[in-house]
């Protein structure tokens, strides 16, 4: 019969209860950092916001749209290990959006907006993402805007990563 030894833990059941807390750790630490949850997108021309938060960061989506009926889209929200980014992402999982945007916003807290997009069709079903063109839509420090007059009513998927602090080099 082999004994515990063989296993690589020794006799130890200490060494084995505390592998498992550390993985169990750092699986609640990783799940801690990131968020996607599902929100319903409502047309109507009234203006909605929905809004995620991890630690201190925040991302907020506020919009207006008009035509069909309730769309689900999701909002992920990401920190990284080392809390140096927050990211956020606002899509509706089934790729299109078939509603008429009006307007729409998205702001993160905390963070500066190293980088955005904006897509009019998100990639699902072997479809790739449809970038809006960038004269649709502004990106400033801490959001992005649809431009009137520019911005051709169709959302289907915001990015947006940001710096949550300056390093020195």
């Amino acid at each position: 019969m082999a004994s515990s030894s063989t296993m690589g833990f020794g006799s130890s059941p200490f060494l084995i209860v505390s592998l498992i807390c550390v993985l169990t750790l750092e699986l609640a630490s990783a799940k801690e950092r990131t968020k996607t949850v599902e929100f319903d997108v409502k047309p109507g021309g009234v203006v909605h916001t929905f809004t995620k938060k991890i630690k201190k960061y925040e991302c907020s989506f506020t919009y207006a749209s008009q035509g069909g009926t309730n769309e689900q889209w999701q909002m992920s929200v990401g920190l990284s290990e080392d809390e140096s980014h927050f990211s956020c992402s606002v899509w509706r999982p089934q790729g299109k959006s078939y509603l008429f945007f009006t307007q729409f916003k998205a702001e993160i807290k905390g963070a500066k907006i190293e980088y955005a997009r904006a897509y009019s069709q998100a990639g699902v079903g072997g479809h790739s993402d449809v970038a809006l063109k960038e004269e649709e839509y502004t990106v400033g420090d801490h959001t992005v805007t649809q431009k009137d007059g520019k911005f051709h009513a169709e959302l289907s998927k915001l990015t947006i990563i940001g710096q949550t602090r300056h390093d020195e080099l």
